[in-house]
């Protein structure tokens, strides 16, 4: 299989630290988003929203969207089971995750776009709105705060993708100083605690 990607950029990052859960080895084919090496022909034939990651099985066949490779990948590679391991707990992985990459990823990508300029040479950046989405990711690390003040983890009582978007989104954050208040204990404990994972530095 192949990657492709850009390293620090944090939904590649997402996917590297699932494969590293489960030991998984891929070429990674690493793109410089700055330069649009993402944009070529080659890559909207693999993707055609231009974006990575995307996962290239040995056939050809491509995957993007963190949630898509990580759909596969439970089924290809099921231990450690990271989506749950029971209908219920597969259900509350997908939901937390997919909150998680629109109230607090999304988000924060919004803001970094918009506020930095990274992308001005093929989008209009708008710095109110990228401020504005910074403090809707604000906020809800306040609601993953209460959450963690009941649960482990994101999902529950166990490790799982959502943790895994949550920890890229938040170290991710730091580039455009969104960062885990001091009142938020719980959310910190957690951080800390995900962060000593081996798959954290992948």
């Amino acid at each position: 299989m192949k990657l492709y990607q850009m390293h620090k950029a944090p939904n590649p990052r997402r996917v590297r630290m699932f494969m590293a859960e489960k030991s998984i080895t891929a070429e990674l084919v690493e793109l410089d988003l700055q330069k649009g090496e993402n944009l070529t022909q080659e890559m909207r034939a693999k993707n055609p929203l231009g974006k990575v990651p995307v996962l290239e099985l040995d056939d050809g066949t491509c995957i993007s969207e963190c949630t898509a490779i990580y759909t596969y990948l439970e089924s290809q590679f099921p231990e450690p089971p990271l989506m749950g391991t029971t209908a219920v707990e597969n259900a509350q992985v997908v939901m937390w995750e997919h909150q998680v990459e629109l109230a607090l990823m999304l988000q924060i990508g919004m803001c970094f776009q918009h506020t930095t300029g990274y992308f001005r040479d093929r989008m209009t950046p708008i710095p109110e709105y990228g401020h504005e989405a910074g403090k809707i990711a604000q906020q809800y690390m306040k609601l993953l705060d209460r959450r963690l003040g009941e649960f482990q983890f994101i999902a529950g009582d166990f490790f799982s993708a959502a943790d895994i978007t949550a920890l890229c989104a938040i170290d991710f954050g730091r580039v455009v100083d969104i960062r885990i208040a001091e009142e938020h204990s719980n959310l910190a404990r957690w951080h800390a605690e995900v962060s000593k994972r081996e798959s954290a530095k992948a």
